[in-house]
Formats: structure tokens, sequence, C-alpha cells
């Protein structure tokens, strides 16, 4: 499985959009920083036909420790949750989405 890198987002915005290579750095460091930035604040990112990220807020429990068996206490946190839209799901599975559904996140 292969991993997307920023350099090569960069790259495909500078070959699709026409932007300078500069520009093109900088509008996905722009992007990404704002999508973070609300993120850290708690609020929601939709993203039509592409998924929603979420911050979800996880309480204190107890866990185990794998190698001694003794009960450890896992502190409340707060996880990054991404929810696919449909039209992602079927892009995924190879399926074509119905583009009149309406369905965005």
């Amino acid at each position: 499985m292969k991993t997307v890198t920023r350099a090569q987002l960069a790259e495909t915005i500078y070959a699709e959009v026409g932007l300078s290579r500069n520009e093109s750095t900088v509008l996905l460091e722009t992007v990404l920083e704002r999508i973070a930035a609300r993120l850290e604040g708690g609020e929601s990112v939709k993203i039509s036909g592409f998924g929603t990220f979420s911050v979800r807020q996880k309480g204190r429990r107890i866990g185990r420790n794998p190698k001694t068996g003794d009960e450890v206490p896992i502190l409340p946190r707060r996880v990054l949750v991404f929810r696919p839209s449909h039209a992602m799901r079927a892009r995924v599975n190879g399926r074509i989405p119905d583009v009149d559904a309406g369905d965005d996140a």
C-alpha cells in the first residue's frame, strides 16, 4: 500500500492547477493548517464528497498492561475521527456513486 506525501500533493496541485511550485506548496499548507486549527478548536470539518473529520472526547477508563495483566488507568483524551462520505466509500469499493443521491458526507 502506497502513502501519499505532502510533497506529492503539492506537486499534483502544481501540475493540475497551474500555480507555481511555491504557490502550490503554500496553498496546500494553508488548507491543512486551517483544517487542523478547526479540529484543534473542537469543530468538525466536512469536505463534500470526501468525508467529515471530527474530534471525539473519550472518557477515563481502566485498561490492562498486556505484558503483566495489571490494571492501568487510561486518562480522558480527545481523538480524531474520520467518517467517509457514501460517495468516497463507493469509490474505495470500486462502485460509481449515485450523483443524484445528494450525499455529501
